[in-house]
């Protein structure tokens, strides 16, 4: 229990991190307005309280096919919410897409069952909701890219590495800042989770196990059934050869979720012949806060992949 809150007001405390703050001169900022685009908000695609998205639309509607891009918030899973991604669905609106931001259930006193798997479910069962929204507006939507921040860089990796295949429309691309991808102790240096005691790796399985929703014991760990049980949260353990182009950047001294893991994910991805870029910002923590060369680097680099594999035609 002790780790478990000590993660959650880590990370809970992280959710305004780089994107909530102008570093790089307004550059990916747009000037909304109704030549821009226009917004609905809360529209529903669930019965859950949280289930709820809002949807951004270019002025140019007349375009025979849209690219959706997806954009997901931080808050460490437990804070956090659509709205303070409005900058973020903005500037992709201007540049022609369709943007979307979704809410999902966060976990709390009133929601204790949520966890990253039930959120990442929620996120899945979102996307053919968000198509045949922006479908009835007349912005026909034939293919999708998917974003986001800490807890929602975490979120869009899994639905770009392990639910692509159940996508209403193509994902051609991921894009994420310090969102975690793989659970093992030994990453976790910052919690003291690498430690080789009984108390270290009781809360590793005491951590992971809320995290995933699912009964995790410290006799697991290093074995193939370890690895079973933590598939479903773990982007990493979904890379192959088929794993769309991915941007990500991450904080070599990042306290709130493990820096290593990064390591972890930017070899799966070259060992499997991947296009990405992996940006470490070699002097920040999780807010990525000191390396404005760095973050600028992984926005020019979003830039880049989208208009590579998300043509705005």
């Amino acid at each position: 229990m002790i780790y478990l809150l000590t993660f959650l007001a880590a990370f809970a405390g992280s959710a305004a991190f780089k994107l909530k703050y102008d570093s790089i001169h307004g550059k990916y900022k747009a000037r909304w307005s109704e030549e821009v685009g226009s917004k609905l908000t809360d529209l529903p695609y669930g019965d859950g309280e949280a289930n709820r998205f809002d949807l951004y639309l270019p002025a140019d509607s007349g375009k025979e096919n849209y690219g959706l891009v997806v954009y997901l918030h931080p808050g460490g899973f437990t804070t956090g919410d659509k709205s303070g991604d409005t900058e973020m669905c903005q500037w992709l609106c201007s540049r022609g897409y369709v943007s979307a931001s979704i809410n999902y259930t966060l976990f709390s006193k009133e929601h204790p069952d949520a966890n990253i798997y039930t959120q990442s479910v929620e996120i899945r069962e979102a996307m053919p909701f968000v198509v045949k929204a922006a479908q009835e507006k007349g912005y026909r939507i034939d293919q999708m890219a998917i974003g986001g921040g800490s807890a929602g860089g975490c979120l869009a990796l899994l639905y770009a590495y392990r639910d692509a295949d159940t996508s209403p429309v193509p994902v051609r691309m991921v894009f994420e800042a310090v969102g975690p991808s793989s659970f093992y102790p030994e990453d976790w240096v910052s919690y003291g989770l690498d430690q080789d005691t009984d108390k270290a790796r009781e809360g590793a399985a005491g951590l992971f196990g809320t995290m995933a929703g699912k009964k995790i014991t410290p006799d697991m760990f290093g074995t193939e059934e370890y690895d079973e049980a933590i598939r479903d949260i773990s982007a990493l353990l979904w890379v192959d050869s088929d794993t769309v182009p991915t941007v990500m950047a991450y904080g070599k001294y990042d306290k709130v979720q493990p820096y290593l893991a990064s390591v972890r994910l930017d070899k799966a991805l070259t060992d499997a012949g991947v296009a990405h870029e992996y940006i470490v910002c070699e002097h920040s923590g999780h807010g990525l806060q000191n390396d404005n060369v760095q973050y600028g680097r992984y926005m020019s680099s979003v830039e880049e992949y989208l208009k590579r594999y998300l043509p705005i035609r």
